[in-house]
């Protein structure tokens, strides 16, 4: 990759990678530094990765480092399964992308970043299987498992209103 091709890559894909890994920390600056560091790794490694293989590269190493960030800082609990006694039914939430980044936030990690990868990003199933080191058959069950979660929690009235 040369540097006029570099460049191309952080002009495409910054803020998606940003967005990405700002949704699944829930910190803007840590995400920053997430991002920076994903892009500093592309420019030492530029030799090796092809301008084609870019996007994939930036956002494996992307997620791999948000990984590294979120075991060092503890912020996020994986959480496997959902209490049937907690609920938000006592908080007036009348947007939207509060309840979904509500149901987002109960997913595990990886069940959040499966679904911010599809749905939100719109990467194929390998795509995601490179990104997350996962073959397609297991993003789709794993993809799968998350959308059911999302399904159970808005179908709860006293989640959504």
């Amino acid at each position: 990759m040369t540097e006029k091709e570099y460049n191309k890559c952080v002009d495409l894909y910054a803020d998606n990678l940003f967005r990405f890994i700002v949704k699944n920390l829930g910190h803007t600056e840590d995400a920053r530094d997430v991002v920076q560091n994903a892009f500093e790794i592309l420019w030492k490694h530029c030799q090796e990765v092809s301008f084609e293989k870019g996007k994939s590269y930036l956002f494996t190493v992307g997620y791999h480092n948000m990984i590294d960030h979120v075991r060092k800082v503890k912020r996020i609990t994986l959480v496997d399964n959902f209490k049937e006694d907690s609920s938000i039914a006592d908080t007036n939430v009348h947007n939207a992308r509060e309840v979904m980044e509500k149901a987002l936030a109960r997913l595990s990690e990886v069940q959040r970043s499966l679904i911010l990868l599809k749905d939100y990003e719109g990467y194929s199933y390998e795509e995601i299987g490179m990104i997350m080191e996962l073959n397609p058959s297991q993003v789709k069950v794993y993809l799968h498992r998350a959308r059911l979660h999302l399904k159970d929690y808005f179908v709860k009235i006293q989640n959504v209103i």
